[in-house]
């Protein structure tokens, strides 16, 4: 059941219960894509040919396109994935020549132009946080357990567990050393089942990555 929790009110503090279908808050928009298991998307968030993985969420005014999104997704408000490119190639920027019909023009639309940007899909990990007013740029890879810093502009691939800012965004850090990043990736607790997950949710709050790496790694 989708609720209205008021203005500047932080929906998960409410108490709120995802379910198995997603929750697709009904100001947005949503075109040939889907939605795994407790999943949310919030207010004014347009998502078109993408898939997003079980437990992932957007808090509103998100625009995701041609995306593969790994499961536990964290995209804060204002995130924007895909932001479509222009053929800079051509004489102009402008919609007109691939949007012609919208202009009144002769020639259909061309076709080539979004197979184009299809093509060029952002591929997002597992238990990935994305900022406020973050954008990730056509074709980009980011890692499994990465972060990316508010309002940041991700142009080139961010590995596994990297933490990245500013404009263009760079590496900042690691959020754990390369072992325990490892061992993070052979435990994949992302692919754990929900029963596995509820067992060891004392052990999420209270370990360290390191610790909990130690505690369930081979």
């Amino acid at each position: 059941m989708l609720i209205n929790h008021g203005v500047g009110v932080d929906p998960w503090t409410l108490g709120r219960t995802l379910s198995i279908e997603p929750e697709i808050h009904p100001t947005a928009v949503v075109r040939a894509s889907d939605f795994g298991r407790y999943t949310y998307l919030g207010p004014r968030s347009h998502v078109a040919h993408s898939v997003i993985g079980d437990y992932g969420y957007a808090m509103g005014d998100n625009q995701i396109a041609h995306a593969l999104v790994g499961k536990f997704a964290n995209f804060a408000t204002g995130v924007r994935i895909n932001p479509p490119n222009h053929p800079s190639w051509r004489a102009t920027h402008h919609h007109f020549t691939y949007r012609s019909r919208s202009y009144g023009l002769s020639l259909d639309d061309d076709a080539a132009i979004f197979e184009w940007r299809a093509q060029d899909r952002v591929e997002i990990g597992h238990d990935v946080w994305i900022g406020h007013n973050a954008i990730v740029m056509p074709g980009v890879k980011i890692g499994t357990g990465a972060a990316v810093g508010s309002g940041a502009v991700v142009t080139k691939d961010v590995p596994p567990f990297a933490i990245v800012v500013g404009v263009p965004a760079r590496v900042l850090r690691f959020r754990v050393e390369p072992h325990i990043a490892e061992r993070l990736l052979q435990i994949a607790w992302w692919d754990w089942n929900a029963e596995q997950i509820d067992a060891a949710l004392a052990d999420f709050r209270s370990l360290d990555a390191a610790e909990f790496a130690e505690k369930y790694g081979r």
